[in-house]
């Protein structure tokens, strides 16, 4: 299964920037994932650079990305 849109495979993640207007708007959207990953309880990580976060997931355990990863990728893009 490829990684979504949007997103790349880059040493066992996927990862993906998102560029926002602003820190506030970049602490938004970090809220937003933090929300899905305690519902998933799946939980990505996470930088914070004043306008853009970096996501990456993967699955510990697994050693890698899963599908379960693509599907949260998916999700966390909707999140804008």
């Amino acid at each position: 299964m490829a990684a979504p849109e949007g997103w790349t495979e880059q040493e066992g993640a996927l990862v993906r920037e998102f560029r926002l207007p602003g820190f506030r708007e970049a602490i938004v959207l970090v809220n937003r994932i933090a929300d899905l990953a305690e519902s998933e309880n799946h939980h990505p990580d996470l930088e914070i650079h004043y306008d853009r976060v970096l996501v990456r997931w993967w699955t510990h355990t697994a050693g890698g990305v899963t599908d379960r990863d693509r599907e949260l990728a998916a999700k966390t893009s909707e999140l804008l």
